[in-house]
């Protein structure tokens, strides 16, 4: 991952093309896409704050309707196992999810709707995919989101490592 601090901007004079800090003229398309592409998943990287594995195993010991534990793998993902007491809502399908009205989403993921003010833990395979839902959640208005970065594969092994 990119350290924001090592991101540097230079400035290009009026009507010059910028460089592509090389030395070497112009940036060509691609790369002008690369860096537009990394700054903008820099920038939405890491707005939620992160939990850990106890954190996430004292939420699953003691439920809440106050707060949700969402896993956003794809269905054929979770029928692998899942952490106990969470709810799916595929990325795939997140940000609609998080437009539509609360009936039709009861309807569809069959859990009611997280309201804005509710606790909203994100996990994964890896942490990948939670870190973008958590910060489409954040910049969606959900305050109270948190990233579980460890996620799926973490969890089953300190779950192992517990029960040896």
């Amino acid at each position: 991952m990119l350290d924001r601090r090592a991101i540097t901007r230079k400035r290009t004079p009026a009507g010059a093309a910028p460089s592509s800090g090389s030395g070497r003229g112009p940036r060509s398309a691609c790369q002008t896409s690369w860096v537009r592409t990394t700054l903008s998943l820099e920038m939405a990287d890491g707005l939620a704050p992160v939990v850990d594995f106890d954190t996430v195993k004292a939420r699953t010991l003691e439920p809440s309707p106050d707060s949700y534990l969402v896993d956003v793998r794809e269905p054929d993902e979770v029928i692998q196992g899942s952490i106990p007491s969470s709810v799916n809502i595929p990325l795939t399908v997140f940000s609609n999810a998080l437009q539509m009205d609360p009936e039709a989403f009861k309807q569809q993921f069959g859990f009611e709707k997280p309201r804005k003010d509710q606790e909203v833990t994100f996990y994964c395979r890896s942490g990948k995919r939670s870190t973008t839902a958590s910060d489409l959640a954040m910049k969606a208005g959900y305050a109270k989101s948190f990233n579980y970065t460890g996620s799926w594969l973490e969890w089953v092994e300190k779950e192992k490592q517990g029960s040896a």
